[in-house]
């Protein structure tokens, strides 16, 4: 049975310890439910549950570790010098082994008895299937697949027996359980609460593994890389080496024109976002009548909704040729692909974001501060400067920093617009380019991750989070500040 085809059994099992669980309670007080501890649904759940999370989590269980157990298994049939041989040389065979056992699995009964027959020819029957060899496997491989796709087999049905086994032992254990003195209520919100502690840890327990794989992997680059020549070097040139050579840097890491590129890019987005988002928030929320605001708002938030690769194909083709042609006929020399064109790009892509949180956070602003202003005899645009906005105020740094971490964080813009060059300019005429595009050119095509030339891209991936980091714990820091004030 199927691992899906499993959980549906596994559940359905559990839609009937519901029914049966409800309809013992109920029975059990003769129909007076006043004389149970819970309501009968809590007791249908309490059965529910004892018949389909222990075999839900031994199908998963079974799901994480079976495959570990049959590869080790299927290792273990190959021969010596495959096994202590080179690597590459294992990995191939093991990924032709797979191959085989899927054709197998395509096989009828009497076709996979023909592969025991030696004069048989193997890659042709595979080939008949679809599967694409390229060459006939060795006996080894086949013979191996063969282990494999019967270990699966086993595998397959052990664990349906169990599951339903477990779950029918669950059903029955829970039902005999089921009586007036049962509290089902405490039990099945225990579990409840158990769950819900488990969601909000996902988003801490995923936090942590990312931080912890970027660390133990830029541990690894700086063992190779002295961590003074990474951080100040002034000068990038990975300069790819063979895959493999780990014993020399095999070329120049300095983060700085990477660390520059990004913020420089920032920047000048932020100066068109934040202003124009902040303003048209301000528009929409304090002049603009029901009717304007209703067309305005949605027409601001589509920008949020074109793919950041549409805004590079913007850039690359329109925006730059014409920021190119414009500057030659002032007398600048404007690159295609340069700071301003992938900040302007950035900014407008960036605009609702900042408009559209700030909008709601000014109208969340209470309207009575505005009508004491009003009473104090201040105009509309006096009660803004000098009461919404500073009211406002945490709500829209925490707009600008969404901006900000939005625009840390982009990348395709910046390859068609900002270009790949790592150059250390204050020109912003002239292209550079970020950390993120970086992180993925280090980590495009077939490569080793014992070279420093791969290894760097977790070093720039653990910069770019503690910097953003910082950045988190400034604007927490500034939002709690005002917000004592105006609380």
């Amino acid at each position: 049975m199927s691992t899906p085809l499993l959980f549906l059994s596994v559940f359905a099992l559990g839609g009937i310890g519901w029914f049966l669980g409800n309809r013992r309670a109920r029975a059990s007080v003769e129909g007076k439910t006043s004389r149970l501890h819970s309501r009968p649904g809590y007791y249908g759940a309490y059965v529910l549950l004892w018949t389909t999370l222990p075999a839900a989590a031994l199908i998963v269980a079974w799901a994480a570790v079976a495959p570990l157990v049959t590869t080790s298994l299927v290792d273990s049939r190959l021969p010596e010098a495959v096994r202590s041989g080179p690597e590459q040389t294992r990995t191939l065979t093991m990924s032709a082994v797979r191959l085989i056992e899927k054709g197998f699995s395509a096989l009828s009964p009497e076709e996979f008895e023909k592969t025991l027959d030696p004069a048989t020819d193997i890659k042709a029957l595979l080939l008949s299937k679809g599967v694409p060899l390229a060459v006939t496997p060795e006996p080894y491989a086949v013979d191996a697949a063969r282990y494999q796709l019967t270990l699966k087999n086993s595998s397959r049905v052990l664990i349906t027996i169990s599951a339903l086994a477990l779950a029918l032992l669950g059903l029955v254990f829970a039902l005999f359980q089921v009586g007036p003195k049962l509290r089902s209520r405490n039990a099945v919100e225990s579990v409840a609460l158990a769950g819900l502690l488990g969601c909000s840890m996902v988003a801490i327990l995923t936090t942590l593994g990312i931080v912890l794989s970027m660390l133990f992997e830029s541990v690894r680059f700086f063992s190779i890389v002295p961590f003074t020549d990474f951080l100040f070097g002034t000068v990038w040139d990975p300069r790819f080496s063979a895959a493999g050579a780990s014993g020399s840097s095999g070329g120049e890491f300095g983060l700085l024109p990477l660390l520059w590129g990004t913020l420089y890019i920032s920047l000048v987005a932020l100066l068109v976002a934040v202003p124009v988002g902040l303003f048209s928030a301000v528009y929409m929320s304090e002049y603009a009548s029901a009717r304007v605001r209703m067309t305005t708002k949605p027409l601001l938030e589509i920008l949020a909704g074109i793919p950041t690769i549409v805004y590079g194909f913007f850039a690359l083709i329109t925006f730059g040729p014409l920021l190119r042609d414009l500057g030659a006929s002032v007398g600048l020399s404007i690159s295609a692909t340069s700071v301003l064109t992938a900040g302007l790009i950035m900014g407008v892509m960036l605009i609702p974001f900042v408009s559209s949180l700030s909008d709601d956070i000014i109208n969340a602003v209470p309207q009575s501060l505005r009508e004491g202003s009003y009473g104090l005899g201040a105009t509309q645009s006096e009660t803004i400067k000098r009461v919404v906005l500073p009211a406002a105020l945490p709500g829209v740094v925490g707009a600008v920093l969404l901006a900000a971490s939005r625009a840390i964080g982009e990348t395709m813009i910046v390859v068609l617009a900002a270009g790949i060059a790592p150059n250390l300019t204050l020109n912003p005429f002239e292209p550079v380019t970020t950390i993120t595009v970086k992180i993925v050119s280090q980590l495009t095509g077939d490569l080793e991750f014992n070279s420093p030339q791969t290894l760097v891209a977790f070093a720039l991936g653990l910069t770019l989070f503690v910097f953003t980091l910082a950045l988190n714990i400034y604007a927490l820091y500034i939002v709690r500040k005002y917000r004592e004030q105006y609380d």
